[in-house]
């Protein structure tokens, strides 16, 4: 049943990646929602829904969430909605993979002040692009979002060096992390920035993989 689970997600995934190529807006009500709620459904058939997991579970329900306020019409009005429910996702990831708490051990004050400084130009060339478009409203919830995932990255990363967690939930939480935080990245740049070529279809494949592994290796480390 997990496997066939893990069928149905790449399936549906795949046919979000197309219709968002294709720019087949109905296929995307039903197929970029689905990917969540199936990947919800293997979070709790594959590692149950209780401790750490009942973080990455709320977290998958807040993306999704966030994926529909993003689909709706007059994406303008609904964009910090949608922004609001992805935070939220953030934080709960965050907390799910700081149970228990990291360590502040030398190599994880460095990690952090390496993720800070690695992040911040990012940060700053976007917050400036919202301020050129005339966006200045959305100067302060992309920087709380920015913070955010920036948190997330960050405790995803720290579970390298963290005795607690084991090598395989490691590499693949901080795989899914980093493709989760590429995927709002080469969002931000394409909406308040520059376009990127093919920048929705680069959103979308990263987005996935991203959640998929996230929710892979939570259930390697905290599965029953």
């Amino acid at each position: 049943m997990e496997s066939a689970l893990l069928f149905l997600i790449f399936t549906c995934a795949a046919v979000e990646w197309l219709a968002v190529s294709k720019g087949w807006r109905k296929v995307e009500y039903l197929a970029k929602p689905g990917v969540m709620v199936l990947l919800l459904g293997w979070l709790a058939l594959a590692g149950g829904l209780s401790g750490a997991l009942t973080w990455f579970g709320t977290g998958i329900l807040l993306s999704m969430a966030g994926d529909i306020f993003l689909l709706l019409p007059n994406e303008r009005r609904w964009f910090l909605f949608g922004l609001g429910a992805f935070l939220l996702a953030h934080l709960a990831y965050t907390l799910g993979l700081n149970m228990p708490p990291a360590p502040l051990t030398p190599l994880v004050l460095g990690l952090a002040l390496f993720v800070g400084i690695s992040v911040l130009p990012l940060i700053r060339r976007i917050l400036l692009g919202l301020r050129e478009k005339g966006l200045r409203r959305l100067v302060e919830p992309v920087r709380y979002y920015a913070t955010a995932i920036t948190l997330m990255l960050f405790s995803a990363l720290a579970t390298l060096f963290r005795s607690d967690w084991r090598n395989t939930p490691a590499y693949l939480v901080s795989l899914g992390a980093a493709l989760f935080a590429i995927s709002d990245a080469v969002l931000a740049w394409d909406k308040f920035v520059t376009p990127v070529r093919r920048g929705r279809l680069i959103v979308m494949v990263t987005y996935h993989l991203g959640q998929l592994l996230l929710a892979m290796g939570a259930v390697e480390q905290f599965g029953k």
